[in-house]
């Protein structure tokens, strides 16, 4: 596409750049301004507060908790993996660890099995109800802003789960992020991968539309570079990045789950079951499936991407 939409928003700040797609009333842009893809316009604060404090898990996710609880085995899988590289890269007493949209609690609990003392950031009364009543957890239902941030304390580990793509200002809340670790403590990240090769093809060659283009629920877009470039722009040191299982690689093959419940749990399984076969597949099985995900990130393919970085220093720069 050609046209390149502008939008300014309240600091004065223009956000331009090439049209991507356009849905339900937003552009979709790679911004010049921000070095990621996101909508215009961007929503208010005060309108996403509404959003996943009240609407989120009712409304655009309403069996997210009923089948988050169906995969735990595999969700169990998929955490000790990450806990097992930040166990790598921090030495046994740092273990203070904040989940910021953790969401119904299972990564917290996952930690809290492994020894972490952990506590999560939660808006949604849903989710963080679910966390506090039934998993027991230090879970607190509200928004990390300039206000909330400095009543958390300080932690080794800051978890960004599925985050970033939702606020109008990712790099305002990376910032936060590192104000709220300990010197050297690590960031974990995990966006959707969007715009990938394999949603390419199958957009622009054989029609399928960009199911992956959600405002106003989803508002950035990042993949395998700009996600790296923004962590990096607001202090920190990117030391691993992959990608998750390609899901988007049924598609190819003709099993179109999009729109389908049934054929997307389908997929689902499958990915569940190649996975948790190469985990139990022992040193030879974990190093494979690790060595997959690093090349899917090289090649940009993969549905979400996962950044690990370290906090570097204590003035990031502006981002």
């Amino acid at each position: 596409m050609s046209a390149t939409p502008s939008w300014q928003a309240a600091d004065g700040c223009v956000h331009t750049g090439p049209l991507l797609q356009s849905v339900n009333g937003f552009d979709v842009v790679a911004c010049e301004a921000c070095g990621f893809s996101h909508t215009l316009p961007l929503p208010t604060p005060q309108e996403l507060e509404h959003i996943y404090s009240h609407e989120y898990y009712t409304q655009e996710k309403p069996l997210y908790i009923e089948r988050y609880l169906e995969d735990k085995a595999w969700w169990d899988e998929v955490y000790a993996e990450r806990y097992e590289r930040l166990e790598a890269e921090l030495p046994a007493g740092r273990r203070r660890l904040l989940d910021i949209g953790s969401g119904p609690g299972l990564f917290l609990a996952a930690g809290r099995e492994r020894g972490w003392n952990v506590m999560g950031v939660e808006p949604s009364e849903r989710a963080s109800s679910y966390s506090r009543e039934v998993l027991k957890l230090d879970v607190r239902s509200m928004f990390l802003n300039e206000e909330t941030a400095p009543t958390l304390g300080q932690f080794d580990v800051v978890n960004l789960g599925e985050v970033l793509e939702h606020l109008p200002d990712p790099a305002g809340m990376l910032r936060l992020v590192h104000g709220l670790l300990a010197p050297g403590g690590m960031l974990v990240a995990l966006v959707p991968n969007d715009f990938n090769p394999f949603q390419r093809v199958l957009n622009e060659s054989m029609g399928v539309a960009p199911w992956w283009v959600a405002p106003p629920h989803h508002l950035n877009y990042f993949d395998t570079d700009t996600l790296p470039r923004l962590v990096q722009r607001c202090g920190f040191e990117v030391r691993h990045v992959e990608t998750t299982f390609p899901i988007d690689l049924f598609l190819l093959m003709g099993h179109n789950y999009i729109g389908n419940d049934t054929l997307g749990r389908q997929a689902h399984a499958m990915r569940k079951t190649l996975e948790m076969n190469l985990r139990a597949g022992g040193e030879t099985g974990r190093a494979l499936k690790s060595r997959l995900h690093r090349a899917f990130a090289g090649l940009g393919l993969g549905r979400e991407v996962l950044a690990f970085a370290r906090k570097i220093d204590d003035s990031p720069s502006p981002a």
